[in-house]
């Protein structure tokens, strides 16, 4: 399988356009030009006195109780397997503009595509037009920040180490947080993008939210205002499932929480105290000092695997491999990568659990947090029945670094005011009633929504899927992801086709294939749900339901076809046919009965027309007759 991200912590190379002797800067300074100092985080690692003044100036004046502050409760879509991330939806400007924005904890500068992007790739959501947002503000050029070269206007700029970029200018403008969230529109400051290239050209997402710890981040912004307290939190959807929910802000932890610490000073990034990881209930033979090479142990919500130090890998994968002799070792889906797979366990994730060992990780504080097989664990994409390790080398790198798939089906609480950081395995798709908080939709995943035009600075997302009552719906499309190869894919269509009819409830004939786009070992297929029968339109009934399934991610298919992700649905409403596009059959009916009445009228004329001149032909005088014989009076 092809690695969907590279682990961010070790490919980042930061621009940093401010930094000054103090590092306690708000982004205020930036944008006003007080005479407060500045300093602008960079990514990469802070010298450990900077760090010591940030986390202690900031933590001591954003003491509270997580229950002081109002929150933001957002959704979190798409799967961070088949993706290469986890995004959310932000709506920025008056009135709000959509965006799908990748959820990222080693990044501090969150940045959405300009309209005025010169190299900007085609994305989920139509570009920012600050033009079109009574409240947008460009950063004016200042003292405490990088200008760009008419000096009018402050910038930023983000390289990554597999070549891929983003750059543009800096605004500040309302940001909303969805329907969902007790915290009202607050002002921020963002990037503009104008030039992006490499994988930020390329992915469907439109940009990056930055969790990170720095001044530009989304969480410092807020706290720095006081509207939140300093934490935030993600919870990651299971294995096959995707989605999952973040909070912006505290939240009352679990009682049975699993907290490590989290030294603000070591580094920016969120390390956590790893000590001993233990296979089966027996630790690996290691040196816990393995754990805290060069960046320590770090959680990126950007990484997808997880990557060790060469010899707690070596130490991990043969506790693994031992206790799955009964199990038959393959070749991994992806011929790039020597990926560890086994054969011959049981489909059904929730059964893993009898195959696979459990696997623990063991904390400095003497907690432990147990890792279910789905944490360590990816489904093959070709072998039914087959998984492969998801934990990787870290090359030569001695950083262990900890991405989604670790922490998959786990509320993980990034309390940044204590220095701690909190796990609690539950199902993320029913977090808002595990953790008891009323007037909360379930963060159940979803596919893209609509550019929201409403005037309203507390913009909602579409949870009901309410249509308009006078449409006709003329069909439904939607875009599916395939883990396979379409070559193997192409002669199970009918079979797939008949699999989606069910799971949608309709009949096989409505569910159509509109097109198809190969893409290694994966498949791109677009779909349309048509009208039954002689339906002219789908009801708004049937399509909510067709709708709700789909964006709920409840179309279940076999195995056979590897996992499946939903990128996006679409409604169209009924083509209004023209007079003759409506009256076209019954035309060329009567046109039919027209021709027949006439051909057989002339026909039965012609034919009356040879028996006259049959009996009344001509015939000479001197003709020869036949004989007629006399019949008797």
């Amino acid at each position: 399988m092809a690695r969907a991200s590279i682990p961010l912590l070790t490919t980042i190379v930061a621009f940093v356009y401010v930094i000054q002797s103090n590092p306690a800067t708000s982004t205020a300074t930036i944008l006003h030009g007080r005479t407060r100092p500045a300093m602008v985080l960079p990514l990469y690692l802070s010298q450990p006195n900077i760090s010591r003044s940030i986390s202690i100036s900031r933590r001591h004046l954003q003491r509270s109780h997580p229950n002081s502050h109002p929150n933001a409760r957002m959704r979190l879509y798409d799967d961070l397997l088949l993706n290469g991330y986890y995004t959310t939806r932000l709506w920025i400007g008056t009135p709000p503009q959509t965006f799908a924005l990748i959820v990222d904890t080693g990044s501090t500068v969150t940045y959405v595509p300009c309209a005025t992007c010169e190299h900007c790739g085609d994305h989920q959501d139509p570009k920012f037009e600050p033009d079109l947002s009574s409240t947008y503000q460009p950063v004016k050029c200042n003292l405490y920040c990088n200008c760009d070269r008419e000096r009018a206007q402050c910038v930023y700029e983000r390289k990554y180490a597999e070549m891929s970029s983003s750059s543009g200018v800096l605004g500040e403008d309302i940001i909303s947080f969805g329907n969902e969230s007790d915290l009202k529109p607050q002002r921020a400051v963002f990037g503009c993008e104008n030039v992006e290239t490499g994988d930020l050209y390329s992915q469907h997402a439109d940009g990056i939210i930055g969790l990170g710890r720095g001044d530009l981040s989304v969480v410092d912004q807020l706290v720095e205002k006081g509207v939140i307290s300093d934490s935030f939190s993600l919870c990651y959807g299971g294995m096959d499932v995707g989605g999952g929910a973040m909070v912006l802000g505290g939240i009352s932890p679990p009682k049975d929480m699993v907290f490590t610490h989290s030294d603000p000073v070591r580094s920016p990034y969120y390390n956590i105290d790893l000590k001993v990881i233990h296979v089966a209930g027996k630790p690996l033979p290691l040196n816990p000092k393995v754990f805290d090479g060069k960046h320590g142990t770090v959680l990126d919500s950007g990484t997808t695997y997880a990557y060790l130090p060469e010899a707690a890998f070596l130490a991990f994968k043969d506790a693994i491999m031992s206790e799955l002799q009964s199990l038959k070792q393959i070749r991994g889906p992806d011929p790039n990568y020597n990926d560890i797979c086994f054969s011959g366990a049981p489909s059904d994730v929730s059964q893993l659990s009898d195959t696979f060992p459990a696997v623990e990780m063991a904390f400095g504080n003497g907690q432990k947090l147990l890792l279910s097989p789905e944490n360590y664990l990816f489904r093959h994409s070709k072998v039914r029945g087959a998984y492969c390790l998801g934990i990787f080398q870290n090359g030569r790198d001695p950083t262990t670094l900890l991405g989604g798939i670790i922490v998959r089906n786990t509320l993980v609480m990034y309390d940044r005011e204590h220095s701690k950081i909190g796990f609690w395995k539950t199902n993320c798709s029913e977090l808002w009633e595990r953790l008891h908080i009323t007037g909360a939709l379930s963060p159940i995943p979803s596919s893209s929504e609509g550019k929201n035009s409403s005037t309203d600075l507390s913009p909602s997302e579409p949870p009901n899927y309410v249509l308009p009552g006078d449409l006709q719906i003329g069909r439904i499309t939607f875009d599916m992801f395939l883990s396979i190869n379409y070559s193997d894919l192409r002669p199970h269509i009918p079979e797939l086709a008949d699999s989606i009819a069910q799971e949608l409830d309709v009949n096989t004939s409505q569910v159509h294939l509109l097109n198809f786009m190969s893409k290694g070992n994966n498949s791109f297929i677009a779909w349309a749900v048509f009208p039954s029968g002689s339906a002219n339109y789908i009801s708004n009934a049937t399509a909510l339901r067709i709708i709700s399934r789909l964006a709920e991610h409840r179309v279940h298919i076999p195995d056979t076809f590897g996992n499946y992700k939903l990128l996006q649905w679409n409604i169209e409403p009924q083509v209004k046919r023209t007079w003759w596009q409506e009256h076209f059959l019954m035309v060329v009916l009567a046109i039919t009965i027209m021709m027949v009445v006439g051909l057989s009228v002339f026909g039965i004329l012609f034919i009356l027309r040879r028996r006259h001149q049959s009996v009344n032909s001509y015939k000479p005088v001197d003709a020869a007759l036949p004989e007629q014989e006399l019949q008797p009076l």
